[in-house]
């Protein structure tokens, strides 16, 4: 692990670092409770019990064996609290001096937490906690933040392109029609989301109509949000291997509104857990051709700063040459475009109305 840059995980608004897995030496599960805290440090000085001090207790119980608490995780994750044989759920047992009851395979249900001290549930809350969010970060994506930006004139406009594209530069390396996007899906993506049960969708969606409240309304003021979409470009360092060409988004009143509520509806559903930060700020900018397309055309992709959080298909793409593209392209304008709602899209699927499904929506002008 580069210490300078250790693995982050954020949790309901707090920032762990991961540290490397550290091995037991293969005698069994014994050897991982061999190691007490309690033997080297006081009950008043043991390290797990000071974070207890920083975390939210509200929803930890009294009971009359102690205390206890709930977690809501899809059932998807279970197995990793588990652990092979039941190991990982028995080390945390152990570690914290708490009961963990998890539901049957393949039934849903909440795990609960119980303990004699309320410190001592709430360290085996945290640490479930991580376990589930480090592996849902394995999860391919479900869902995505979007602003539509599938207008008739947009639309058009991209047509337009689409044709004038085709028509003159067909014939160069892996341009075809089949890796351009489809008008009516063109949007902003800001980030994805792994919703795996309708408790998560539920939670998005509040945290949706929070937004709205707390970002939307304040940040533009009942002013409309009216981008230029004008330019293109593509984030590996080849113009002759590119597997996705973008399509640059500014506000049109040239301030920097957009990129201010970008970054802060991401903050906000990173502080769920149910999105994980790819960068620092949100890349502005809509996808026009991908080479995901020629094998799924409804794919849906994720905003991305070169690198893919998930890539297991990488290495079936196949990429264009799009040199010719940027140098008779690069600054075609698509048009002035005004951003109508912020949608909470579902991966692989059309709506009606040509656009993916919503599980959740607000209007914005």
């Amino acid at each position: 692990m580069d210490v300078l840059r250790p693995s982050l995980i954020r949790i309901g608004g707090r920032c762990y670092r991961k540290n490397p897995t550290r091995h037991s030496s293969g005698q069994g599960t014994e050897d991982i409770g061999a190691y007490r805290e309690e033997d080297e440090y006081p009950e008043e000085a043991r390290p797990w019990l000071e974070e207890s001090c920083a975390l939210d207790t509200a929803d930890i119980q009294q009971t009359d064996r102690g205390y206890s608490t709930t977690l809501q995780v899809p059932n998807e994750f279970f197995k990793f609290i588990i652990g092979r044989k039941g190991e990982t759920k028995r080390q945390i047992e152990n570690e914290t001096r708490t009961i963990i009851r998890i539901p049957r395979q393949g039934q849903e249900g909440d795990i609960v937490i119980e303990g004699k001290k309320k410190c001592e549930v709430l360290s085996a809350k945290s640490r479930i906690e991580i376990k589930v969010d480090t592996a849902r970060q394995k999860q391919p994506f479900t869902h995505f933040l979007s602003f539509p930006c599938n207008g008739s004139s947009i639309g058009d406009s991209f047509e337009d392109f689409k044709s004038d594209v085709l028509r003159e530069l067909g014939g160069d390396r892996g341009v075809d029609r089949s890796i351009f996007q489809n008008p009516y899906k063109l949007h902003l993506t800001l980030g994805t989301l792994v919703l795996l049960n309708q408790d998560e969708i539920e939670r998005a969606n509040q945290m949706l109509q929070q937004c709205n409240t707390d970002l939307v309304e304040p940040i533009l003021q009942g002013n409309p949000l009216t981008v230029d979409i004008e330019g293109l470009e593509y984030m590996n360092d080849d113009p002759c291997n590119v597997d996705v060409l973008y399509a640059k988004v500014q506000p049109h009143d040239g301030t920097d509104k957009l990129q201010i509520l970008a970054d802060r509806l991401v903050d906000k559903f990173v502080s769920t857990g149910l999105m994980q930060r790819q960068y620092d700020r949100v890349k502005l900018h809509i996808t026009v051709m991908n080479t995901l397309f020629r094998k799924d055309p409804n794919a849906a992709t994720e905003p991305s700063d070169g690198r893919s959080r998930n890539q297991r298909h990488e290495r079936d793409r196949e990429s264009f040459d799009a040199s010719n593209i940027l140098k008779t392209y690069g600054e075609h304008n698509f048009g002035v475009y005004t951003i109508d709602s912020l949608d909470i899209s579902q991966r692989y699927t059309t709506a009606d109305d040509g656009y993916y499904d919503h599980v959740g929506k607000i209007r914005i002008s």
